[in-house]
């Protein structure tokens, strides 16, 4: 492999977590921590609604070992618009809110656009445009997650890989599954985990993304969140997903 796979789920923060995934009794500003030991990567939701403070972002940092990494959800202020290229002013905004305090542990950022966002080139296209390469010397890597099955379309993928941009795969009943052209690194979002599977998710399927990830590794980093279903059982779904891919080295 050329690239390191992650694995994770969304956010910490999460009421049911507590005694299913987390110990009993654990305190809530050591959940982070506990996440950073048991796996390899989370999504920051924090940042979609509002802006943070550098410190909060270095102190997450701080809060997880060497390897670990975040993606930063974007703020809808930037993607939930009618006119996406007159984002730039918020896109500055959320760039520099203090993102570069993860250091290396910042992973990519997730622009994620409203299932009624319907692809349109010329909007689409100077939105992309107005992504920034890097912040403050700082390398940034963008992940689309579009929801139309407009965008299941030969002309976004284009777009998107000519701004080095990874297409997420969602793997949802009613989102397209679109695939991108390689870009150094893939982006997947699985949120079809089942409340009745322990693990969320079937061994067979389990094993079935962690050999997608382990080929796409071959062209650079894999990304593959747990989010959404029965979120009580992403964490499990997140924590055998590892093992399984440890099993198989």
């Amino acid at each position: 492999m050329t690239g390191r796979i992650r694995v994770g789920i969304g956010g910490w923060v999460y009421e049911p977590w507590r005694g299913s995934f987390y110990p009993v009794g654990m305190r809530q500003k050591d959940e982070l921590a506990y996440v950073g030991v048991q796996l390899t990567a989370t999504e920051i939701n924090a940042t979609y609604y509002s802006s943070q403070k550098p410190a909060t972002f270095a102190g997450w940092a701080q809060a997880v070992p060497d390897g670990f990494q975040f993606a930063v959800k974007a703020s809808r202020f930037c993607t939930n618009r009618r006119v996406l290229a007159e984002a730039g002013e918020s896109i500055q905004k959320f760039v520099h809110q203090g993102i570069v305090e993860l250091g290396d542990r910042l992973g990519p950022i997730l622009w994620q656009f409203m299932p009624t966002k319907r692809f349109d080139p010329d909007d689409f296209g100077a939105f992309l445009q107005l992504l920034p390469a890097s912040v403050a010397g700082v390398a940034l890597r963008h992940a689309l997650e579009v929801r139309h099955e407009s965008f299941d379309d030969p002309a976004f993928l284009a777009l998107a890989r000519d701004a080095g941009a990874a297409v997420v795969l969602a793997d949802h009943d009613d989102y397209p599954a679109i695939t991108g052209h390689d870009v150094g690194f893939s982006y997947s979002r699985l949120m079809r985990s089942r409340e009745d599977e322990e693990t969320g998710y079937t061994a067979t399927d389990i094993a079935g993304w962690a050999d997608r990830a382990k080929a796409q590794a071959a062209q650079g980093d894999a990304y593959l969140f747990y989010i959404g279903g029965a979120k009580v059982r992403n964490p499990a779904a997140a924590r055998t997903t590892i093992m399984a891919l440890e099993q198989q080295l």
